[in-house]
């Protein structure tokens, strides 16, 4: 699990409802069902509008990948590529085949195979970077989706805030009515603030942080897969691939592939 969003999530949400104690308010003051009706549902039927039927249903399980780690083990990558490399080098390309079988990534595992097969490198490279264009696609449309609920939020909370207002304007007579009327006014905009600030922009963020890290690395066995192809050095593959980690990566796994 990625501990930094439940943090995070946990984090904003008690510092709000601290906020509200330490005011002197009770929590239930703040609980209201019609002010959640025109928000929270309001705001996510609205995406069947923007969206597909399938994205819009599909939501709840992207936004359940900003709960995980995806670790991509670029050190393994790297490690794989160059023994890749080296066999290539002594034996061939052919000699790869019996190598691809054991390949977890389905991405390198094309390209390799493409490779063996002696297709012409800039095919292999349009291949692999169309492959890379329609993942990233496919999370544009996830992530815009989330984004959008972040977006039309606030927009119903105002709009809960105009209902509020009319019903109690309408019944300025009625005493009781006062009260109700208001609370949906007011906590209509504080809901609406809350699903767009607290939840939908930062899980929108790090869902767009998680994408490119992805694309990263599939550039990264991209680059890896071509230098393959062009017989290129293990060394030399490896420090072609370390050029796409942070520095602080790079020196420790540089240290350790590097090291003969």
């Amino acid at each position: 699990m990625d501990i930094s969003t439940l943090i995070g999530v946990a984090g904003c949400l008690a510092m709000v409802g601290l906020g509200i104690i330490s005011g002197g308010t009770n929590l239930m003051t703040f609980v209201d069902i019609p002010s959640v009706l025109i928000v929270v549902l309001g705001s996510y039927f609205g995406l069947f509008t923007f969206s597909s039927l399938a994205d819009t249903l599909g939501i709840f399980n992207t936004i359940g990948l900003t709960f995980k780690v995806a670790n991509y083990n670029e050190k393994s990558l790297i490690q794989q590529l160059m023994s890749m490399s080296e066999k290539a080098r002594r034996e061939g390309l052919l000699a790869l085949e019996e190598m691809l079988d054991d390949l977890g990534d389905e991405f390198i595992k094309k390209g390799l195979r493409l490779v063996v097969d002696g297709t012409d490198a800039e095919i292999v490279r349009n291949l692999m970077e169309t492959e890379l264009g329609q993942m990233q696609e496919r999370h544009v449309v996830k992530i815009q989706v989330v984004n959008m609920w972040g977006t039309l939020a606030p927009g119903l909370g105002m709009l809960g805030t105009v209902i509020g207002l009319i019903g109690m304007l309408k019944n300025l007579e009625d005493k009781s009515a006062l009260g109700p009327n208001m609370a949906v006014a007011l906590i209509t905009t504080l809901y609406g603030s809350m699903v767009a600030n607290l939840l939908m922009i930062p899980l929108g963020g790090k869902l767009k942080a998680s994408d490119a890290k992805e694309t990263k690395v599939k550039e990264m066995a991209i680059e890896g897969v071509l230098s393959i192809q062009a017989g290129d050095n293990p060394r030399i593959l490896a420090m072609k691939l370390l050029t796409y980690l942070n520095p602080v990566d790079r020196k420790a796994v540089e240290s350790e592939i590097l090291k003969d």
